[in-house]
């Protein structure tokens, strides 16, 4: 299995004019002469996607070559509106790269798998077709777009890899900054190849494509549909014919496309309206200056420094907005095990019930600390600082705020505290009796009901040494 990754990049503008890159626009509306393909408009390159290939170079283990060219890639789709797209050919930016992923053995046992990548290359995108009924409609506020193409080595032999691969990338191109890579919205699609060969053979067979999978989950389906079908031809005599195809979700089967095009059906040929890319050492070292700590090297630093254990730290750092998050909490706690359990507890529940990103989080890093601190000080129980965790999300309210307007403070061993334990001690004499009778686990019998009668705001460990106090004195 190797894997072909279109990444929409997030820049403001477009591959080689000054359009606005946004999605969600009115149809046709975010287009000028260069990106509609009018004949004499001419390209000019946007440097932010350079910089961007270099970013991607720098995640992935990539060389990156000191001058790369532009070439015409040649075929026509109806929302192609010059008839060719501009990308790299002979000599891509970036290439022989490399991630690592973690796969498991059938042992069940972890290990660490290395999958190459052949090259990443730049490009423009191309528009987008809508399909109602018997008619197709274009919108061209796509068309044009930056992209970089990311090609993997054949170097994946399950559709579970190949899950890893993809999920591995995309976590590394959003920590550098990349892409948002939402497939939702386009920013991040797939393409996938898949061969079959006999066991022991060292010849790969003929190959198809599977194009445009909206979701990993789709990508991991569909290997797992042709890899099957690819093995029942060939066992039954037949042949395996070269073929793009499409995955349909609702028949759960691949469908033709079209007859799969080698590269010489495209007529690649030099880009003549655009100068080869010449990128400097000092260029990749400003790029690099500003590139964010990846997360596998985050993971690290969080155990070592922060002493979380390896599943916490994998965790915390599996998204980059969610690390930064910890981190902007543990700043002000200086407690990484509670904030850790805090972030991954509730936090993690409630963005997850909300089907909230962390960026669209409204309870910001200073609001959690502060309720954390209130917690640590002793204020507030854990059990009320849980509840109040999630009035704080609804009423955007601060921890302060609703303590003193619910009444919410811990109660010491203060006279109101003694003056419930006497009451509770009054009204169950049965469970005093068999308390001194020797049944002390009764202790807990007598700490619950006076978390209810306190509504959780009895320090348990008070709570205790005052309970026994009473019933043994």
């Amino acid at each position: 299995i190797g894997l072909e990754v279109h990444v929409q990049l997030k820049l403001n503008t477009k591959a080689f004019c000054r359009c606005e890159n946004r999605y969600g626009a009115e149809p046709n509306t975010l287009v000028c002469p260069v990106c509609l393909g009018y004949p004499g408009a001419l390209p000019v390159l946007n440097a932010g996607l350079v910089d961007n290939a270099i970013r991607a170079a720098l995640a992935t283990d990539s060389k990156i070559r000191p001058k790369s060219t532009f070439s015409r890639k040649n075929y026509f789709y109806a929302d192609l509106p010059k008839g060719y797209q501009i990308s790299q050919y002979d000599d891509p930016i970036c290439y022989d790269g490399h991630i690592n992923i973690d796969v498991s053995e059938e042992s069940g046992q972890a290990n660490t798998k290395k999958i190459g990548l052949t090259r990443i290359h730049m490009e423009e995108d191309s528009g987008k077709s809508l399909h109602e009924g018997y008619q197709s409609l274009i919108d061209l506020n796509r068309s044009g777009v930056a992209l970089l193409e990311i090609v993997s080595e054949p170097d994946m032999s399950t559709p579970a890899e190949a899950y890893a691969y993809l999920t591995t990338l995309k976590q590394r191109l959003k920590y550098s900054g990349i892409s948002d890579c939402n497939m939702e919205e386009g920013s991040l699609r797939c393409d996938a190849n898949i061969s079959v060969m006999p066991e022991g053979s060292d010849t790969f067979g003929t190959r198809t494509e599977l194009k445009n999978l909206n979701s990993f989950r789709n990508v991991e389906k569909a290997l797992h549909y042709e890899i099957k079908r690819q093995i029942d031809v060939l066992e039954k005599g037949g042949k395996i014919h070269q073929l793009t195809l499409l995955w349909d979700e609702g028949s759960q089967k691949t469908k033709t496309m079209r007859s799969k095009e080698d590269s010489h059906d495209y007529r690649y040929f030099p880009e003549p309206d655009l100068l080869p890319v010449t990128v400097e050492a000092e260029d990749i070292e400003r790029v690099k200056s500003t590139l964010a700590e990846m997360p596998d090297m985050r993971c690290q630093r969080f155990e070592k420094d922060l002493k979380l254990t390896n599943e916490e730290a994998l965790v915390l750092t599996q998204e980059k907005e969610i690390a930064d998050y910890f981190e902007a909490v543990n700043k002000l706690v200086s407690d990484a095990k509670l904030v850790s359990k805090w972030v991954q507890g509730e936090i993690l529940r409630i963005l997850k019930e909300k089907r909230l990103e962390i960026s669209k989080f409204s309870l910001t890093p200073t609001s959690l600390a502060e309720l954390l601190i209130i917690i640590q000080k002793g204020e507030i129980t854990v059990q009320t600082g849980k509840a109040l965790l999630d009035d704080m999300v609804e009423n955007g309210k601060s921890a302060t705020a609703l303590i003193e307007e619910k009444g919410l403070k811990q109660m010491g061993g203060g006279d109101e505290m003694e003056a419930l334990v006497d009451e509770i001690i009054k009204r169950c004499p049965g469970e005093v009796e068999k308390y001194k009778a020797g049944k002390v686990q009764l202790i807990g019998f007598f700490i619950g009901q006076l978390m209810k009668a306190s509504k959780g705001r009895a320090d348990q460990k008070t709570a205790r040494e005052l309970i026994q106090k009473k019933l043994e004195a």
